[in-house]
């Protein structure tokens, strides 16, 4: 495929078709992954119940990033991203952070700039005149050199990926104090 530029003109129509269908799943796994945090305090947002390092706050923080990050790839293409083949080790500990609540974190902070996050994916998804528009993938020691991927692609990757998460944090919250999202 080629690299095509798009317009992000606002539309006023609403999602339909397709689009209404990504927007429908994205919605559902953001739903589910914010009630996990249901009635936490930020204290117990942060807290690690497993032998993984991963927290609620700190899942959400990660798959705001995530979000954040490919739909700005899906906007500007790869310098939207880092070139993964080329982070320090100081780079790597910074973005274990996003999977911590660090000093000053909240959990009403954590969700409101999650919150953010989806309503620009959503705008985008209703806005982007070509699901088709594809870019080069950033460098990444998982990605195939000059491998492409379209918008659609990306945002079935995004629901794919705060599903996992969904998963994660399940069992973190159930660990926690024994609630559970279903069930």
């Amino acid at each position: 495929m080629t690299e095509t530029t798009h317009n992000t003109a606002t539309t006023t129509a609403p999602a339909t078709g397709e689009r209404s269908d990504l927007l429908e799943a994205l919605a559902k796994q953001r739903h589910f992954l914010r009630f996990t945090t249901r009635d936490l305090t930020d204290e117990q947002a942060g807290q690690r119940t497993t032998v993984s390092e991963l927290c609620l706050g700190g899942l959400i923080k990660h798959v705001t990033s995530v979000e954040r990050h490919w739909v700005e790839f899906i906007q500007h293409g790869p310098s939207a991203m880092p070139d993964f083949t080329a982070m320090t080790e100081k780079d790597w500990a910074a973005r274990a952070d996003e999977f911590r609540m660090l000093p000053g974190d909240t959990l009403a902070g954590v969700l409101a700039e999650y919150e953010e996050v989806a309503a620009r994916t959503d705008k985008l998804v209703t806005d982007l005149p070509d699901l088709n528009v594809t870019h080069p993938l950033p460098k990444a020691p998982w990605n195939e050199p000059g491998a492409r991927m379209s918008a659609r692609r990306v945002l079935m990757h995004v629901v794919a990926e705060t599903a996992q998460h969904c998963g994660h944090a399940d069992i973190i919250r159930e660990a926690l104090d024994g609630s559970k999202s279903m069930g």
